[in-house]
C-alpha cells in the first residue's frame, strides 16, 4: 500500500514510519500541505496521515483539499484535540482515525487494522 505522511517534523513520528515500513508499505513523506496535494494529484495514496504544524495548511483544510481531489484516499489525522472536539472539527471528512502526537508501533498496528477492515492491507 502507498503511504503519503504530511509531517513538517517527520523525525517525531520516526517509529510510526519505521512500523508502517516494515509491514511492507511503501512511505512517502512530504513537509507541507502544497506538496501533499501534488502527491496526491500525481499517484494517489490509499492512505495520507496528516500531521498538526504544517507551514501552509490546517490538517483539517488539507483532507478537504485531498477529498475534493480524490475521494477515495482514506485519511487520519495526528492531532492534540479531544475525541469530541476532534469529531466537530472533522465532522463531513471522513476522517478514519485520530492518531496522537508522535504516533509509534502500537498506533500504525491500529491504523493497519482499520485499513484492512476496509479491505485495504
Amino acid at each position: 500500500m502507498r503511504i503519503l505522511i504530511a509531517s513538517p517534523n517527520a523525525d517525531a513520528l520516526t517509529a510510526f514510519l519505521d512500523a508502517l515500513s516494515d509491514a511492507g508499505h511503501a512511505v512517502h513523506v512530504v513537509a507541507t500541505a502544497e506538496d501533499a496535494a501534488t502527491a496526491v494529484a500525481d499517484a494517489a495514496p490509499q492512505l495520507c496521515v496528516v500531521d498538526a504544524g504544517l507551514p501552509d495548511a490546517s490538517p483539517f483544510a488539507l483532507v478537504a483539499r485531498i477529498m475534493r481531489q480524490n475521494a477515495m484516499v482514506n485519511t487520519a489525522v495526528v492531532s492534540t484535540l479531544s475525541d469530541e472536539d476532534f469529531h466537530e472539527a472533522g465532522e463531513g471528512l471522513g476522517i478514519l482515525m485520530r492518531l496522537p502526537p508522535a504516533p509509534g508501533q502500537t498506533e500504525a498496528d491500529a491504523l493497519l487494522t482499520a485499513l484492512a477492515g476496509l479491505g485495504l492491507d
